[in-house]
């Protein structure tokens, strides 16, 4: 029988090898969406290096986004609406289960003010959540083709940072 080969390493009884792997999977964050169009793939881009899980169904399964999160930031994604504040509400519960803890809930504006019932939500989420960050409407993401070139204005990449504080980052601005 072979000996077994970790996938980072290549090499058989490479403790080095595997170590780094492990400790690099550690920094990565887990990215789901409370619901479609959270914005999980920029937020991906953004905080590289990073699991976009897209948009997770709560009602089906919320394993995968847990069980992936073992040990790294898990972060939930929605919009500003009174609607996605529901559907984060969700979200936080199924994560919650089966012992998963958000660590960042992630408001991502769409432009417009933020509805009174989507703040009263959010609001009431906090406590069960790491933090709630809210990231500014970025206007050149609509005409750009990834989110990558995108210069980010002050106050997104000042976002940014918050998440990356509450999820044991290093700060880059």
């Amino acid at each position: 029988m072979a000996p077994l080969r970790h996938a980072a390493s290549g090499a058989a009884g490479d403790w080095d090898g595997r170590l780094r792997h492990h400790a690099a999977q550690r920094r990565e964050m887990v990215i789901c969406g409370a619901h479609g169009g959270a914005g999980t793939t920029t937020l991906a881009c953004w905080l590289s290096p990073a699991w976009d899980m897209g948009a997770m169904r709560p009602a089906r399964d919320p394993g995968p986004p847990a069980i992936i999160a073992h040990g790294r930031p898990l972060l939930l994604a929605c919009r500003n609406t009174a609607a996605a504040a529901t559907a984060a509400t969700a979200a936080v519960a199924a994560l919650t289960r089966p012992r998963a803890r958000v660590t960042v809930l992630v408001v991502v504006s769409d432009g417009w003010p933020q509805p009174p019932a989507a703040t009263a939500r959010f609001r009431l989420l906090a406590p069960h959540v790491g933090a709630v960050v809210h990231l500014p409407f970025v206007p050149a993401l609509r005409l750009a083709d990834t989110p990558a070139g995108v210069p980010l204005p002050r106050a997104a990449r000042r976002a940014l940072d918050q998440i990356r504080a509450a999820t044991g980052r290093p700060i880059t601005t």
